[in-house]
């Protein structure tokens, strides 16, 4: 809102208050003030007195009078008070030294439930126990009231929130900053054995984990037009005009290090209007009108990864990604850097880390800062940027290498376009003086894709823009060297490396497994939560009768806090005694999701065909958890199958409990942390070349599932780790992959060619799953034969055999148990501390 006599909106007015005065305007006399920050004693009883101040001073209730929520809230901040002396120190101490700081821009944190990672991260889990029955309080039933922030989706997420940790447990300066979605990107349910999204409200009960500074709100601004004109040096210089913008209001978040004491800080951006409300037009009875601006601002932030099929939804995802790292880089400097600092020296402060492509365009940002706003000249901008930034790449799929329209670029971000075109034509200046009159190499390795419709390529972008680029699994390094980004790696070899993915230890599986913990602990001692290495000294303890004894009872015991957990969920009813088949993840059709069904069908046509009787097939239980995106037709399509089959294999008392399937709706980190440690087999079966590298396959590793896959993404290294003999391997390679498709692959002559294929596919296809209702399976089934771009039925016989040494296997409970034991003690490679140090060994620090 714009004041009529000022002419400064109530924004401006803001930061020119004394919100902005850092530190005290007096002399500081009190000892107490001049003191250290001191969290509440580690007793029980300084425990309940920090709780009950909370829950009367924070709440405003009695214990007598609390409800669940109030009660929870007072317990989180309680625990909240003790990481709050770790984190102001922490902030302080990298304040005074002059560390290199890392700038981890993601589109997505999923960080899960924190109440439990807080009290692993302080040692407070038995204080609080004891603190909380003592008020009469379950904690367990406080920790069952937290709902797990919803900001992110899947993989990308996930491994962005193990970085962060990562990185606080190593003690490195780091910032992760991202948006703070008013929503998730939807909470699944199932409606008919389909599909429903309703709205994620995450935030309906409160997020006690995180503090609002709107003091440190930054302005970013949309659309509008350039002006360029000369100043008195004669230098051309160019202003942005902008038609509209923005509040970004950081909230931040602390990510504290396991037992060190270091605290580094998340920082989420959430949208305000810049004029949220005219009182004029509101006056006038235009309720509506009045509060406009404001929703359309809030739509910024409102949803993660809004469905962006309309024109409309890919222009708030470009919003939404300007938006945030926008508000990163200005924050940064000018909050976070001394004022005095010499900007020529900012590579020596700060890396961003570009997690995808989702935060590239903060690369012309930066130009734009150091150029129009600093009056830095370009070619000293461009070093200065080109030092900045470095791209992680999580894909081989060309459609997930995002391209921005041009138009859609120059109308809502002009000032940035026109940088974006200057680098193009002075890289491509490098590229002709490199390879002189090679005129395809310039097309092909433009930042600008030529065509119908004329398009940004922020991949090439960031690989240009950036110190770095790396992949996140040795083969896809490799493909993303020769096949995704050749002209690139040729020119720039050195630019190219592989940092292999990594998971947490402390919450998928110290956390998430606590009885596998314990007897880790029990045998090689308390140093592997840091140090994943150490599981190596498990290895002699498969051979040791008595420790698998112990392990087996371990999955017994996962498998029944799940069964529980499924019950109370979800309303499902399992069997106690079968192998648990799992595969989560999101729901693509190059993860193969199909390809399970079809086994799962197949196995169920020996039942109901008398081919196998019930005693004599090893039961199993398949577990998915997937989320489709609202858009993608045939992944909802996947899902509704699923569904379908599964509630008729559930129904059928045919085959008396020796199959039986389990898709629990909105699958999270949660639940996952009662499935993963649940798990005997994990499928890990997208088409080889296809996966990037995946992080669920590391997950069930760890926790002692085998896994059966490609060799695809990590799945090459956990092989190579664990051995053959503990892997269940089958498919096509890539290079075979590669060579049938060009060949000319034709689904329809696996159908004709393997009987027990055709009878699995006729069987999916009759309707017996939906009703009686052919055309119900029809759009999978008919994709499958004339399509399968990710060649499910070409894997399926080899996928198929794959099973038949699982069965083999698993009815040998000793072997199979030796074999999972060696998947724990193997896999510590898989941490993510190990990849952070890679991180800083070949890209940050090198």
């Amino acid at each position: 809102m714009t004041d009529a006599n000022t002419g400064k909106s109530a924004a401006d007015e803001l930061q020119t208050t004394d919100a902005n005065v850092v530190g005290p305007t007096m002399p500081v006399r009190n000892p107490v003030a001049q003191g250290p920050v001191n969290p509440p004693a580690h007793t029980v009883d300084g425990f309940v007195e920090a709780f009950l101040r909370e829950l009367n001073f924070g709440q405003g209730v009695l214990l007598s009078r609390s409800t669940v929520n109030d009660q929870y809230l007072a317990l989180a901040r309680t625990v909240q008070q003790y990481l709050v002396a770790g984190w102001l120190e922490t902030g302080a101490r990298r304040r005074q030294g002059d560390r290199k700081i890392i700038g981890y821009l993601s589109a997505e944190y999923l960080l899960g439930r924190q109440l439990d990672n807080a009290l692993m991260a302080t040692t407070l889990g038995e204080i609080a126990e004891e603190a909380m029955t003592q008020c009469g309080l379950d904690l367990a039933r406080l920790r069952a009231q937290e709902i797990e922030p919803g900001l992110g989706n899947g993989g990308l997420g996930r491994l962005a929130a193990c970085f962060v940790d990562s990185l606080a447990t190593l003690d490195v300066p780091c910032i992760g900053y991202g948006i703070r979605y008013e929503y998730g990107i939807f909470r699944q349910t199932f409606v008919d054995d389909r599909q429903a999204e309703v709205p994620d409200s995450w935030l309906s009960l409160g997020s006690p984990w995180e503090f609002p500074h709107p003091e440190r709100q930054v302005r970013v601004a949309f659309g509008g037009r350039t002006e360029t004109t000369t100043d008195e040096q004669g230098r051309e210089r160019t202003t942005w005009i902008p038609a509209w913008d923005v509040l970004g209001i950081p909230y931040h978040y602390m990510v504290p290090g396991y037992r060190n004491g270091s605290v580094n800080t998340l920082r989420l951006w959430s949208a305000k209007a810049t004029q949220a409300f005219d009182l004029q037009i509101f006056n006038s009875g235009d309720y509506a009108e009045a509060v406009r601006s404001q929703t359309f601002a809030e739509n910024i932030s409102k949803v993660l990864y809004p469905e962006d099929s309309t024109p409309q939804g890919k222009e708030l995802r470009l919003q939404q990604q300007y938006f945030f790292v926008a508000c990163s880089l200005h924050d940064f400097i000018e909050n976070t850097l001394p004022r005095d600092f010499d900007l020529r020296r900012l590579p020596e402060r700060i890396i961003f880390q570009l997690n995808d492509t989702h935060p590239v365009i903060g690369i012309p940002e930066l130009m734009r800062i150091l150029v129009d706003l600093k009056g830095f000249e370009w070619d000293e901008a461009w070093d200065i940027t080109r030092e900045c930034f470095a791209y992680t790449c999580h894909t081989l799929l060309p459609e997930a290498l995002e391209v921005w329209p041009v138009e859609l670029l120059g109308r809502l971000l002009p000032r940035h376009l026109e940088i974006i075109y200057r680098i193009n034509d002075n890289f491509l200046d490098e590229v002709r003086e490199a390879y002189p009159g090679d005129a395809d190499r310039v097309r092909r390795m433009s930042i600008i894709a030529e065509g119908p419709q004329r398009a940004v390529r922020m991949a090439y972008l960031a690989t240009i823009g950036g110190s770095r680029v790396n992949g996140v699994a040795e083969l896809q390094s490799q493909l993303l060297r020769e096949k995704v980004l050749p002209d690139f790696s040729e020119l720039w070899p050195d630019k190219f490396t592989n940092i292999t993915n990594g998971v947490t230890p402390r919450r998928f599986l110290h956390q998430a497994n606590p009885l596998l913990s314990t007897l880790i602990t029990e045998a090689i001692g308390p140093s592997w939560v840091t140090d994943l290495e150490q599981l190596r000294g498990l290895e002699p303890y498969a051979d040791d009768a008595g420790f698998r004894e112990q392990f087996q009872a371990v999955k017994q015991a996962n498998k029944e806090r799940l069964y529980r957990e499924l019950r109370a969920r979800d309303g499902l009813e399992l069997p106690r005694h079968a192998m648990l088949d799992v595969m989560v993840k999101r729901l693509h059709e190059y993860k193969r999701q199909t390809l399970k069904l079809l086994h799962i069908v197949s196995l169920y046509d020996d039942l109901i065909s008398g081919d196998v009787s019930p005693a004599d097939m090893v039961s199993r239980t398949f577990v998915f958890g997937a989320k489709a995106a609202p858009g993608y037709y045939m992944a909802k399509e996947i899902i509704y199958l699923i569904n379908s089959v599964g509630r008729t294999i559930n129904e059928d008392k045919r085959i008396e409990g020796a199959l039986s399937v389990a898709f629990p709706a909105n699958y999270n980190v949660t639940l996952a942390e009662k499935v993963v440690p649940a798990a005997d087999l994990s499928e890990q079966i997208s088409l080889a070349g296809k996966e990037a590298s995946g992080t669920g396959n590391m997950k069930f590793a760890l926790n002692g599932a085998l896994t059966i896959g490609t060799d695809d993404g990590a799945n090459v290294e956990i092989r190579a780790l664990v051995g053959d003999d503990n892997f269940f391997l089958f498919g096509l390679t890539e290079p075979e992959a590669e060579q049938l498709r060009a060949d000319g692959y034709d689904p329809k002559a696996f159908y004709r060619s393997d009987e027990k294929l055709r009878r699995t596919l006729d069987l999916l296809g009759s309707g017996i799953f939906t009703g009686g209702d052919a055309s119900a399976s029809a759009p999978l089934v008919q994709n499958l034969l004339h399509d399968d771009p990710f060649m499910a039925l070409a894997d399926f016989r080899s996928y198929l055999d794959a099973q038949t040494r699982v069965d083999e296997a698993y009815r040998d409970s000793d072997a199979w148990t030796r074999s999972a034991i060696l998947n724990v003690a193997r896999t510590g490679f898989f941490s993510s501390d190990r990849s952070m140090r890679d991180y800083l060994d070949r890209v940050w620090l090198a």
